[in-house]
């Protein structure tokens, strides 16, 4: 083993000390061991008795160095390594925060892995800590997605742009040819692992007329496509195939095997020319199957019983729910957030702030609670037919129950009821929690049902069937948190719900303006279960909304 893999050793073992807190000063000496070892020569070949003796090292490195020459390991190590959290060694790699803050992250704000910390920035937690300020925020916001940007797996939202530009960039290439975006991205899948594209021309002449573009690597090819990797972070795959197979093609690379299977089974031997996708499903008997719905065997049946129609679009979204504002972590004032919503033609903002609990958001106390609501009051008279509505998102408190009394509860329109903490639960436990939170009479909505963020956390374990059936039966809605890193209900459950008439509300949890826009990818991931619009709660217009929380809140409180 060479000086530079024991001084490697010697500095990670005083960085995850520093991350644990403990001893300073012999993290600090471990450090100096380290930068001393890489100068000194090699010390495989010094004798052991003469170590402690060398320049910058003491008896306690000595004794450590000599440990890994014998045995190629370091027990100290190895039992630090062994209590940290394995996305604690990510934040190593990120920019902007070192051992010291990472203990700040770590221990204060229980934060174990870079998505999570990702996600709290952009929620500005990171900058009520000691130690952090705007600017540090930002830099650690720009390290993360760089680093995420060269990990292969991408949410969707942070591949549209891309797909749009290479797409412009391809058609460019080829003026000529017909070319269309395929893939997992077509059907609006939350992570994509590359972006595939479909024209109508050989391989052979792709990749020469790709060849010029040496910022794009080729990095595998057959008869049917050419994979490159691009500047851009993500890979992309070119298929070839002939203008009379262009739409088939592009129908069969844009659906999952399972629906391609089935497809087959209604399909004769011949060879469809068809111009469009609706000229293509009419020649098999079938109404258009949109992309995002070609996932399932069952699609094919359950399309003939569902009209497209009226699956759910963005535009249907008629108010904002779950936004937050400066009151808590939030950005921007409440009336900011209520002129944004009002420009982008809502006709209600539901500001829900964090709770009490949420001491990392500045969560509201009941003094703040009454002020916030004696402010909406007026900017209701000023803003009128535009309404704020008043709740907030409230903690599932350990125990199941939400953050207030039930007096201070009752000052609300609706409640969101969320989990934030101790996120490390088994089934039973997370199951125990979120039930006796459902059934708590002023829950109006059950927030992010799991927890996830997805390519960073799992959600903790639920039976999916199980909660849903509590929310039946104690009507409160389920979310469908339209935070590209969340998309929490995962919209393979929707269905279910569906079959149990429970409502689902796609709610951007905006921390900013700018989120507001977030329930567009709600949107995307909604339609993949063929949400209908009357089944969704920020559809309903001014009128509807209040009516049905008042409605569900007079039944529910006094019973």
């Amino acid at each position: 083993m060479d000086n530079y893999q024991i001084a490697d050793y010697f500095s990670l073992l005083s960085k995850l000390m520093d991350i644990h807190g403990e001893n300073a000063f012999k993290s600090k000496s471990y450090a100096s061991a380290a930068f001393s070892i890489e100068k000194l020569p090699p010390l495989s070949e010094i004798p052991f008795e003469k170590i402690a003796s060398l320049k910058g090292i003491g008896s306690s490195a000595a004794q450590k160095i000599i440990e890994i020459l014998q045995t190629g390991k370091l027990l100290s190590l190895e039992d630090i390594i062994s209590k940290t959290p394995e996305g604690i060694f990510e934040m190593l790699q990120i920019k902007g925060i070192g051992p010291k803050k990472i203990n700040t992250i770590w221990k204060e704000m229980e934060i174990e892995t870079i998505g999570e910390l990702l996600y709290a920035c952009k929620e500005n937690r990171l900058k009520l800590y000691k130690g952090f300020g705007e600017k540090t925020q930002q830099n650690v916001i720009d390290s993360i997605e760089f680093y995420f940007k060269n990990k292969g797996r991408h949410l969707y939202a942070q591949v549209e742009m891309i797909a749009d530009g290479l797409l412009a960039f391809l058609n460019n290439i080829f003026p000529v040819n017909k070319i269309d975006i395929t893939g997992s991205f077509k059907r609006q899948l939350e992570i994509i692992e590359e972006l595939e594209f479909i024209i109508d021309t050989p391989p052979e002449i792709v990749e020469l007329n790709m060849s010029s573009k040496e910022e794009f690597e080729l990095t595998e090819k057959n008869e049917k496509y050419l994979q490159y990797s691009t500047p851009l972070g993500i890979e992309i795959k070119i298929h070839s195939t002939v203008s009379e197979l262009f739409i088939e093609d592009s129908i069969v690379l844009s659906s999952s095997v399972e629906f391609n299977t089935a497809l087959k089974n209604i399909k004769d031997k011949k060879i469809f020319s068809a111009k469009t996708e609706e000229e293509y499903f009419m020649s098999l008997g079938l109404p258009v199957i949109p992309a995002y719905y070609r996932e399932h065997e069952h699609a094919i049946e359950n399309i003939q019983l569902k009209k497209a129609n009226d699956c759910i679009d963005v535009k249907d979204i008629k108010g904002i729910i779950h936004s937050h504002s400066n009151w808590s972590d939030g950005s921007n004032t409440i009336e900011e957030m209520a002129y944004a919503a009002q420009s982008l033609g809502m006709e209600y903002l539901v500001i829900s702030d964090h709770s009490k609990s949420a001491f990392y958001a500045q969560g509201l106390s009941e003094e703040k609670i009454m002020a916030q609501h004696q402010y909406i009051d007026e900017l209701n008279i000023k803003l009128a037919p535009f309404r704020i509505f008043k709740s907030i998102e409230s903690d599932i408190l350990n125990d199941g129950n939400l953050d207030y009394a039930d007096k201070i509860l009752n000052q609300f329109d609706l409640i969101i009821a969320s989990v934030h903490s101790n996120l490390k639960m088994n089934e039973e436990k997370a199951m125990s929690r979120l039930i006796k939170a459902i059934e708590n009479p002023f829950t109006t909505i059950l927030g992010h049902m799991t927890g996830r963020l997805l390519l960073s956390r799992p959600g903790y374990p639920i039976n999916h069937r199980t909660i849903i059936d509590a929310c039946a039966a104690n009507k409160v809605v389920i979310e469908l948190n339209a935070h590209p890193s969340r998309l929490d209900i995962d919209w393979r459950h929707i269905e279910y719900a569906l079959e149990k008439n429970v409502l689902i509300s796609i709610n951007p949890d905006a921390h900013t303006i700018d989120g507001l826009n977030d329930v567009k990818y709600g949107v995307l991931t909604a339609q993949k279960a063929m949400l209908p619009k009357k089944s969704n709660l920020s559809s309903f217009s001014l009128k509807e909304f209040t009516d049905y929380i008042q409605k569900t809140k007079s039944t529910k409180c006094n019973q």
